[in-house]
C-alpha cells in the first residue's frame, strides 16, 4: 500500500519544504508600494465618505416601507437640498442620513418624508448630530493611535531590537493605509465603528508580526558561531516555520468577520455592521500579509547592513564556494551538527594552546 502523502501544511511545519520569501522581497516591496500609491491617490481624488457623526446632520429611521432605497434617497434629497445616504435595514425599515441640517430644517425634512413615504410623522425617528462630536472622536482616535505606535516601538525595541521595532511600525502604517484606501475605493461610510475597527486591527497585525519576530530571535541567537546560514536565510526559515500558524489564525479570525460583512451587512441589510466589519476584514488580511512579506524582510535588510552580519555573510558564502569547488555539499539537516562542530573546533584550538601544560599538571598530580 502506498504511503499517504503528508499535507502541504505538515511539510511546511517540519521544514521539509520552504518558499524563499526573503529572496523575493523586492517583488513584495514593489507590490506593497503599488497598492499604497493607489490608496493614496484614491484618497486624494475621491476622499473618504465621512459619516454623519463627523460632518453633522440628521439621521431619520422610518418604519417598514415598500419604498426602494433609490426612491427614498430621491425623496430625502428633494426635501433637504443636500445629498442623502439611505440604507435598507434588516427589518425593512430605512435609515436616511442627511448632512448639514439644523433643528428647524430637520423637522421640515421629517414632515416631507412622512408625506412622501406614506407614514405617520411620529413614526419617523429623527436624531440630530453635531459635527463637534465627530471632531472630538477623531481627535481622540488620532491621540490613541499615536500613543499606541509609540508604545509599540518602545516595547519591541526592548523585547527584540530597534530594527524590528522600525519594521513593525512600517508594517502597521502599511496596513492602515491599505484599509483606508479600500474604504475610499468601495465608498463605505467612515463612522465611529470604522475608527474602532481600525484601532482593533492594529493588535491583530502586531500579533502575527511578533510571532515571526520571536521565532527569528531564537533562530539568530549566536548566529556568528555557525557558518552554515546567513541572517536572511534564517529569517526565511522563521517565516516558513510560522507560516502555517499565521495562516490558520488569520483564517479563523477572518471567518466570523466575513460573516458580519457579507451576511450581516449584505444579506440581512444591517448596514451599520459594514462600518466595523470591512475595516476588520481588510485589516486582518493586510496584517497577515505585512508580517510575512514586509516586516521580516525589512528586518533582514536592516540587519544585513551591520558590519558583523556582513562579515558573517561573507564567511558563509566563502565556505560554500570552497565546498562547491571541492564538490562537497552542505545539507540542511546538518545545521545543528555544524554549530557543534564549530564549537568543537574552537575547543580544540584552546586545547592546543593550554593542553600540554594541563597534561603535565595532571601527571604531576599522579606522581604526587
Amino acid at each position: 500500500m502506498a504511503k499517504k502523502r503528508d499535507s502541504l501544511g505538515a511539510r511546511l511545519n517540519r521544514g521539509e519544504i520552504a518558499y524563499d520569501f526573503i529572496g523575493n522581497r523586492k517583488l513584495w516591496y514593489g507590490l506593497s508600494i503599488l497598492i499604497t500609491i493607489t490608496a493614496i491617490v484614491a484618497l486624494a481624488v475621491r476622499g473618504l465618505n465621512m459619516g454623519i457623526e463627523f460632518q453633522g446632520g440628521a439621521v431619520f429611521t422610518t418604519p417598514k416601507s415598500e419604498v426602494s432605497v433609490s426612491q427614498a434617497q430621491e425623496y430625502a434629497e428633494e426635501a433637504s437640498g443636500h445629498d442623502a445616504v439611505v440604507q435598507k435595514l434588516g427589518s425593512g425599515a430605512l435609515r436616511i442620513q442627511v448632512g448639514g441640517l439644523d433643528t428647524a430644517k430637520s423637522d421640515q425634512v421629517r414632515s416631507e418624508l412622512a408625506k412622501d413615504l406614506g407614514v405617520e410623522e411620529t413614526k419617523i425617528a429623527a436624531e440630530l448630530v453635531g459635527p463637534s462630536w465627530g471632531e472630538q472622536i477623531a481627535t481622540k482616535a488620532w491621540t490613541g493611535l499615536a500613543v499606541f505606535m509609540i508604545l509599540v516601538v518602545i516595547y519591541l525595541a526592548i523585547a527584540f531590537e530597534w530594527r524590528m521595532a522600525v519594521a513593525a511600525l512600517i508594517a502597521l502604517i502599511h496596513d492602515l493605509t491599505i484599509t483606508v484606501g479600500i474604504y475610499t475605493l468601495v465608498g463605505f461610510e467612515v463612522t465611529v465603528g470604522t475608527v474602532i475597527g481600525l484601532l482593533t486591527i492594529l493588535g491583530y497585525s502586531l500579533y502575527d508580526t511578533v510571532v515571526v519576530f520571536d521565532s527569528l530571535k531564537e533562530q539568530t541567537k549566536d548566529i556568528t558561531k555557525q557558518s552554515r546560514y546567513t541572517y536572511s536565510e534564517l529569517a526565511n526559515r522563521s517565516i516558513n516555520g510560522t507560516l502555517v500558524r499565521s495562516i490558520n489564525t488569520t483564517v479563523v479570525a477572518l471567518l466570523p468577520v466575513a460573516g458580519l460583512l457579507f451576511i450581516g451587512g449584505g444579506v440581512l441589510g444591517a448596514g451599520m455592521l459594514n462600518d466595523i466589519s470591512l475595516s476588520l476584514f481588510v485589516g486582518l488580511a493586510a496584517g497577515a500579509y505585512s508580517s510575512i512579506f514586509i516586516a521580516t524582510p525589512l528586518v533582514a535588510d536592516l540587519k544585513e547592513r551591520e558590519p558583523a552580519i556582513k562579515a558573517h555573510t561573507k564567511r558563509v558564502l566563502a565556505k560554500r564556494a570552497a565546498a562547491a569547488a571541492k564538490g562537497e555539499s552542505l545539507e540542511d539537516g546538518d545545521a545543528d551538527s555544524d554549530v557543534h562542530r564549530d564549537a568543537f573546533d574552537e575547543d580544540e584550538d584552546r586545547t592546543a594552546v593550554v593542553g600540554p601544560r594541563g597534561r603535565r599538571g595532571r601527571a604531576s598530580e599522579q606522581r604526587g
